[in-house]
C-alpha cells in the first residue's frame, strides 16, 4: 500500500505547527515548559517566546512537520514496495 507523502507532510506540518504555537502561548502567559521553548530559539529562525514569536513558530513548525513527514512517507514506500517473498 503506497502512502500519499504530501497528505502526511500538511498533517505532521500542521500538528507540529499548531503546537507549538499552543505551547508558546501557554509559556508567554504562565511560564510553562518557558526553558523547552528557548531551545527552539536557536533551530528556528524568527522564533521568540511572544505572541508574534507563536505566529513564527506555526509557519516554522508547519515547514518542518511537512519535510519530515514527507521524508518518512517516501521511505516507507520505498521500504513497502522492495521486494517480499510470499509462502
Amino acid at each position: 500500500m503506497k502512502l500519499k507523502p504530501v497528505a502526511a507532510g500538511l498533517a505532521l506540518g500542521t500538528f507540529w505547527g499548531v503546537s507549538l504555537a499552543l505551547l508558546t502561548v501557554v509559556s508567554v502567559y504562565t511560564g510553562y515548559m518557558n526553558t523547552q521553548l528557548e531551545l527552539l530559539i536557536n533551530v528556528y529562525p524568527g522564533y521568540a517566546i511572544t505572541l508574534k514569536g507563536a505566529g513564527m513558530g506555526f509557519l516554522d513548525g508547519l515547514v518542518d512537520g511537512f519535510c519530515v513527514g514527507w521524508v518518512v512517507v517516501m521511505l516507507y514506500n520505498a521500504f513497502a514496495g522492495s521486494k517480499v517473498t510470499k509462502k
